[in-house]
C-alpha cells in the first residue's frame, strides 16, 4: 500500500514536471510548424471518419429513444431540442474526447514508448535535442487545435442524425426542426461545449506523453503504457466533464 502511494505521488510529480516543461517551451521556443502540420493531419484529419460515424449514430439513437417515450405524450416536437442539448452539452464533446483518446492517445503513447525502450529518446537527448520540444509540443498543439474542431463537427453531425429521424420518421418539418434546434441552444451551452474539448486535449496529450516516456521493458512495457494511457485518459475525461458541467450549470 505504501509503495502504491509513493508511486502515485511520483507519477503526479513527473506529470507536473512535464507540464511545466511544456508551458516553458510554449512561451520560449517557436514550434516546428512542419511537425505541427504533420501531427494535425494525423491527429485531426484522419479522425474525421470515425468521429462522423460515431456522432451520426449518437444523434440517431437519441432521437429514436426520445421518440419512443415522447410519442406516448404526443410531444415529439421537443425531440429537436432534446437532441441539440444532449449532443452539444455532453455527448458531442465527451464521445469525441473518448474516441480521440482511444485512437490518438494510445498511438502517441505507443510511438513515444517505442522510442524510449529502443533508446532513441536517450540518443536524442545526448545530441542536445530537447525530446519534449521535438516530440511532445507538436502533438500537444495539434490536439489543442484539432479536438475543438472535431467536437464542433461531431455536434453538427449528431444534430444531423437527429434531424434525419425527426423529419423522415416523425414527420416534423425541416424548417421547424432546425428552428427548434437553434432556439434550444443558449450561449452557455456553446461555451461549455468549447471549453471541454480544450481540457480533454490537454489531458490526452499529457497522459499519453508521460506514459510513453515512462515505458520500460520492451514491447510488453510499451503495451502496458498504452493500456494505462487509454484507461487513465478515459477516467480523467469523465471526471473533467463532470467538474466542467457542474461549474457551468451550478456555479456560474
Amino acid at each position: 500500500m505504501k509503495e502504491r502511494i509513493n508511486n502515485f505521488f511520483c507519477y503526479i510529480g513527473k506529470l507536473a514536471m512535464l507540464t511545466g516543461h511544456i508551458i516553458n517551451l510554449l512561451f520560449t521556443r517557436t514550434p516546428r510548424f512542419d511537425l505541427l502540420y504533420k501531427q494535425m493531419i494525423k491527429i485531426g484529419l484522419e479522425s474525421f471518419p470515425i468521429v462522423s460515424l460515431t456522432a451520426i449514430f449518437i444523434g440517431i439513437v437519441i432521437a429514436l429513444q426520445s421518440a419512443y417515450q415522447m410519442q406516448r405524450l404526443s410531444a415529439e416536437i421537443y425531440i429537436a431540442s432534446l437532441v441539440a442539448l444532449s449532443v452539444v452539452r455532453e455527448l458531442g464533446p465527451v464521445i469525441t474526447g473518448l474516441v480521440v483518446a482511444g485512437r490518438v492517445g494510445a498511438s502517441v503513447s505507443a510511438e513515444l514508448g517505442t522510442m524510449k525502450v529502443t533508446e532513441q529518446v536517450d540518443a536524442m537527448e545526448s545530441m542536445a535535442t530537447d525530446s519534449v520540444q521535438y516530440l511532445v509540443i507538436p502533438r500537444f498543439l495539434a490536439l489543442l487545435f484539432m479536438l475543438p474542431i472535431l467536437t464542433i463537427y461531431a455536434d453538427i453531425i449528431g444534430i444531423l442524425g437527429g434531424f434525419l429521424i425527426g423529419v423522415t420518421k416523425l414527420g416534423i418539418g425541416a424548417n421547424q426542426y432546425l428552428k427548434l434546434t437553434f432556439e434550444a441552444l443558449a450561449m452557455k451551452d456553446i461555451y461549455s461545449g468549447f471549453v471541454k474539448p480544450v481540457v480533454f486535449a490537454i489531458i490526452i496529450a499529457l497522459i499519453s506523453a508521460q506514459e510513453g516516456f515512462m515505458a520500460r521493458g520492451g514491447a510488453e512495457g510499451v503495451g502496458r503504457a498504452t493500456t494505462r494511457t487509454v484507461v487513465n485518459t478515459f477516467i480523467l475525461i469523465i471526471i473533467a466533464d463532470c467538474l466542467i458541467t457542474a461549474f457551468f450549470y451550478f456555479i456560474l
